[in-house]
């Protein structure tokens, strides 16, 4: 009997309304002929009770235990090595319905995309707390489930925690295609085709026409901007490499008005859906790397060589983690470095970590990390922490926590992973060294606008973009909102507010100049 930690009731239940959805039969092959393998039979099985269109078979895969899925259809190898519970009990139930007739929920151009792809094997090494990685796992099942020349493979790293230490993965997701690392931690569909070197063509975007609002970015500032353009009933864009933004990444979200707590993806899988009930023309799967006012409309040229035209513009391109500017920041990316304590904290169980900052997010990642290993540092470049008091209240309380002040990082080293770091103390000059295993790096965010190049918008010192009380910039036309702009606050609520003001902003210019 599948005990109730594996399969219970509520989950049996969820399966049995999915199954319930499917069009042809699925076929479950089972690897699964050791002791250890004995939880993922009992999934399996139990999994295969739920509907009579699931069958089971057994099956001699490459990992024990795994399961692959198959469709009545010619369609890639889609397999899981190790029980897809936690975030990937998601993943599983969406390659059971698609494999089942289901056609996965992507835009045409992105289904051209994978369908030009030749022959991959990919394999993912996922953590099962990690909220990153279904999206990668997600993203590479659809692409085997369009193109049969794809095969994927999630492995569970906790499982096979030698194949994982065998390949250093420090951080997940880990993809590897055709047996060498691909690509680590967050991806989307959009950004995986990218990197697969796959663009959205640009006759997607010939006969666009021109829009009354355009906007460029994906986050809450964009979304909010889009929700009140279209609401006033003008022509309105968005466009953008994917969308969510910086959100993506945020787990657990506990200060916007009426959410108690919600996370990140589903916060922004809720902005994505009231903005297409708007009819904005939601265009993905490029990114902007342009933009000029020319006469009486704005132009915004794309990286695939397409031209968008519009009357009005909005920036919200948002920003990205800061680079500290240290050697071994950028090559132990993955291999030590990290940024997301949810996704890879668990790689560093009962290990000693570092992390660099003490902001709100510095102090709450070393929160999080102080639960799983074995002692934390966290070094602050100020005389003192920058967060919250509510926060810097806990993490004193905390027995397997020290905390560093006036201390530079110098840099990170180690023989192919990280295992030293060193920082000078800032008022003795003392140079001191710290034997870790891993590095959060949380030292805030830069802005996206190295993009606009010479459009002559007007920048601080710090590349955010300076706006006005209704979010227009200095070239008439454009305006800009949230994370990318001047805006003291970096936080979810504001950059949507600062949305809804230039949304407003630009609307008013059409009212008074069109």
């Amino acid at each position: 009997m599948v005990k109730s930690n594996m399969l219970d009731t509520n989950l049996k239940n969820q399966l049995a309304q999915y199954f319930g959805l499917l069009k042809t039969e699925v076929t479950i092959g089972l690897s699964a002929h050791d002791e250890k393998s004995k939880k993922v039979r009992e999934f399996v099985e139990e999994v295969v009770a739920l509907s009579d269109k699931v069958k089971l078979v057994e099956k001699d895969l490459p990992y024990t235990p795994s399961f692959e899925i198959k469709g009545a259809f010619d369609h890639g190898r889609i397999i899981f090595a190790g029980l897809p519970l936690g975030h990937e009990f998601a993943s599983f139930a969406l390659a059971m319905l698609q494999a089942g007739g289901i056609a996965p929920k992507i835009d045409d151009s992105d289904k051209k995309r994978i369908e030009s792809l030749g022959p991959a094997d990919f394999e993912t090494i996922v953590s099962l707390s990690c909220h990153n990685c279904p999206d990668v796992v997600q993203a590479l099942n659809i692409m085997a489930i369009l193109n049969p020349k794809i095969n994927h493979t999630m492995i569970d790293g906790g499982t096979f925690q030698d194949l994982a230490e065998s390949r250093d993965v420090l951080a997940v997701p880990a993809i590897f295609k055709d047996g060498e690392f691909f690509e680590g931690g967050k991806q989307s569909l959009a950004s995986l085709l990218d990197k697969l070197g796959t663009k959205v063509d640009k006759g997607e975007f010939a006969n666009k026409g021109l829009f009354d609002t355009l906007i460029i970015g994906g986050g809450p500032a964009a979304a909010t901007a889009a929700i009140y353009a279209a609401r006033k009933g003008i022509k309105t864009g968005l466009v953008a490499s994917e969308f969510g933004g910086q959100v993506n990444e945020t787990l657990s979200i506990e200060n916007i008005p009426g959410f108690k707590y919600t996370e990140g993806p589903d916060f922004m899988v809720q902005m994505k859906e009231q903005v297409t009930s708007l009819d904005v023309d939601l265009m993905t799967g490029v990114l902007a790397d342009g933009i000029k006012a020319v006469s009486d409309k704005v132009e915004i040229s794309l990286d695939n060589g397409a031209k968008l035209f519009a009357k009005t513009a909005i920036i919200a391109t948002g920003a990205r983690w800061r680079l500290i500017g240290i050697p071994g920041e950028t090559e132990f990316r993955n291999k030590g470095v990290a940024y997301c304590t949810h996704c890879d904290g668990p790689l560093f169980k009962g290990k000693n970590v570092a992390v660099i900052g003490g902001g709100n997010s510095g102090i709450e990642a070393a929160i999080d990390l102080a639960g799983i290993v074995k002692h934390v540092t966290v070094l602050e470049f100020l005389p003192e922490l920058k967060a919250d008091e509510i926060l810097q209240k806990k993490l004193k309380s905390l027995d397997n926590v020290k905390v560093i002040t006036n201390a530079q990082t110098t840099g990170l080293y180690g023989e192919g992973k990280v295992e030293r770091l060193e920082y000078t103390d800032r008022v003795s000059g003392e140079e001191n060294k710290l034997d870790i295993a891993g590095c959060f790096i949380q030292v805030g965010l830069i802005p996206n606008t190295d993009w606009m190049g010479d459009s002559g918008i007007e920048k601080n010192k710090m590349g955010e973009i300076i706006t006005g009380n209704d979010g227009a910039t200095n070239i008439e036309r454009i305006y800009a909102a949230g994370d990318a702009t001047n805006s003291k606050f970096k936080q979810i609520v504001i950059a949507a507010g600062s949305g809804a003001t230039a949304a407003l902003g630009a609307y008013n210019y059409l009212m008074v100049n069109e």
